[in-house]
């Protein structure tokens, strides 16, 4: 599969389904009803980039393309709106979150097809680096850069 050979129509019902499931865990979450659009539109970017990425390139360096965007855009929208930034990060990240991934390793785990549960928790441990270099790469980035164009 190459990069433009990905269906619009699949990208499109994919991305609705990772702002639907973001307001989900916003809700759960505990975050403010007025911040439930900018964590949809955070999470469901995120999750689009990563479709876009994946054809290209493997699960975990997708995911840390993703995680990029979705921690650029929650640091912006904190910024612009006066509030902290994991309001957006906790709920936007939900999508990228190896939890099939998981879940699979523990099931091969159990019914002892051990070559399988070692190559699905190496590949999930591989995606939560993933997230966790991407979220501390945008976070180096000084406060200043997102303040840009905004009034004081």
């Amino acid at each position: 599969m190459t990069l433009f050979s990905v269906n619009l129509g699949y990208l499109l019902v994919q991305t609705l389904a990772a702002a639907i499931g973001t307001v989900g865990f916003s809700l759960l979450f505990g975050a403010p009803m007025r911040y439930y659009a900018y964590c949809a539109l955070i999470g469901a970017t995120g999750w689009f980039f990563y479709l876009i990425a994946l054809p290209a390139s493997s699960s975990a360096i997708a995911t840390f393309i993703a995680t990029v965007v979705v921690i650029l855009m929650s640091r912006w929208y904190a910024v612009r709106k006066r509030c902290p930034v994991t309001i957006f990060l906790i709920s936007g990240i939900i999508p990228l979150v190896p939890g099939a991934g998981i879940y699979w390793a523990a099931y091969y785990m159990v019914t002892e097809e051990f070559a399988m549960a070692s190559a699905k928790g190496l590949e999930a441990c591989k995606v939560a680096v993933a997230i966790v270099l991407g979220i501390v790469f945008v976070f180096e980035l000084p406060q200043r850069l997102f303040r840009i164009g905004l009034k004081e």
